[in-house]
């Protein structure tokens, strides 16, 4: 099991000893995804965060009346979970797919609250997480709410050039807010 790419991941925000992290890493369990593996299921108990070590996840909404509306994306080196669900114990209001082959590391809610009790400064770390994914989805909110669809198709090729070609045009529609046939016209004129 690799954990290089994790622990590289947790360096950006905090120090951990070495002691500190062969301890965290014994509270993570590895996971490989065939393409199209549900990680967690909407309306299922969300009882882990996840790390992409590699390959892509999706989050998504599916609407009674069967809409599915993505909410987020994560490639390798970014976290993933229905943070909702995750820290109120209800029920999740999201699915997370594998796009692709991938492999996650996982840390249950059960480790998850060990671990920050034995690594204190971990809390940190994972408050950075949670406030840079506020921060994130806050301006993408506003984003939706005053943007015209051409130009929130730009701004997300500008910030995941690297993602977008991973998906399809149906993903990427549904991530938008769009149709994929008005994602045609987008792309078409651009």
């Amino acid at each position: 099991m690799s954990f290089g790419a994790l622990l590289q991941n947790v360096s950006k925000h905090i120090e951990l000893t070495a002691i500190e992290q062969e301890l965290f890493t014994t509270f993570l369990t590895e996971k490989k995804l065939e393409k199209g593996a549900i990680v967690l299921e909407q309306g299922g108990i969300c009882n882990a965060i996840h790390f992409v070590n590699e390959g892509i996840l999706r989050a998504y909404f599916l609407s009674e009346e069967g809409k599915e509306t993505t909410v987020m994306f994560a490639i390798s080196d970014w976290w993933i979970t229905d943070m909702h669900a995750f820290t109120t114990h209800k029920k999740s209001l999201l699915t997370i797919q594998a796009l692709e082959k991938s492999s996650i590391l996982s840390l249950s809610k059960a480790n998850f609250d060990k671990l920050l009790i034995e690594i204190p400064k971990l809390e940190r770390f994972f408050r950075i997480l949670m406030q840079n994914a506020y921060i994130r989805e806050q301006l993408r909110g506003l984003d939706n709410l005053s943007l015209p669809a051409k130009q929130k198709y730009a701004i997300f090729m500008e910030k995941y050039p690297s993602i977008a070609k991973l998906l399809t045009q149906k993903q990427i529609a549904s991530y938008l807010g769009i149709t994929p046939e008005f994602l045609s016209i987008i792309r078409a004129d651009s």
